[in-house]
């Protein structure tokens, strides 16, 4: 059985999808070059070529890749393939926005526990970020810091290495991630308590994020982060 909410120390978050809307950042800049175009795209359809695009052995960090993925789906989404419009896909990173929950639920779940981010974002990216959701993270690991994204393992075993100079384990984390395959997935190999937020409990599919092979029944499972915080509240005063 899980552990109660308020036993654990850290939570860890995926920031890129759990904390950060960036379905709707991709979707907007897109609509804004199609729109410049004078052409039409469907969002959705939009988000399965980047995911198909983006998932490629000659993959860049994210979100630099997405300079090299513009050029990739642009031509099927009858958009101009010019590298300016690559290189304002990428720059939108700069500018988007958490989900409307996301900066108040982390303050109120950093009054009880030490906040980790863990993102496949390189650094430049994750400030960007975490300027958004109002600084509220006591430690961050981004794919520049570890030189590896996640599913590997080995990016998780680093942030156990890290709570283990502050005298924690992994046993006193809880993942709190949207991804089943980044996150909830291998928390689950890994022996950790994990928390699924459903961002896309309302729409079919999993949109820029990859399929997992198998789904992964979490210890813990919310539509948002508003409800994370409702439940740690709640338990609290149990």
């Amino acid at each position: 059985m899980a552990k109660r909410l308020r036993d654990f120390r850290y939570m860890s978050f995926d920031v890129v999808g759990t904390l950060i809307d960036f379905e709707g950042g991709i979707k907007d800049c897109l609509a804004a070059i199609a729109a410049e175009a004078g052409v039409a795209i469907d969002g959705e359809a939009a988000l399965s070529l980047y995911r198909a695009a983006r998932y490629t052995p000659d993959a860049l960090r994210f979100p630099d890749d997405l300079a090299r993925v513009y050029l990739v789906i642009a031509p099927q989404l009858g958009l101009p393939a010019e590298p300016r419009h690559g290189e304002r896909l990428r720059a939108s990173a700069e500018n988007w926005k958490g989900f409307p929950d996301s900066a108040q639920a982390l303050a109120r779940l950093a009054r009880r526990y030490r906040l980790i981010a863990m993102t496949n974002a390189q650094r430049w990216a994750f400030e960007h970020f975490s300027l958004t959701l109002g600084r509220p993270f006591h430690a961050a690991f981004t794919v520049d810091d570890t030189g590896l994204e996640k599913p590997d393992p080995a990016f998780f075993e680093q942030v156990f290495a890290f709570v283990g100079t502050e005298g924690a384990g992994k046993d006193d984390i809880l993942h709190v991630a949207q991804s089943q395959y980044h996150d909830i997935g291998v928390s689950r190999r890994l022996g950790m308590t994990n928390c699924w937020i459903q961002r896309r409990h309302a729409q079919p599919g999993y949109g820029g994020t990859i399929e997992p092979e198998s789904f992964t029944r979490p210890d813990y499972h919310f539509t948002s982060m508003a409800e994370l915080a409702d439940a740690v509240e709640q338990d609290e005063q149990a």
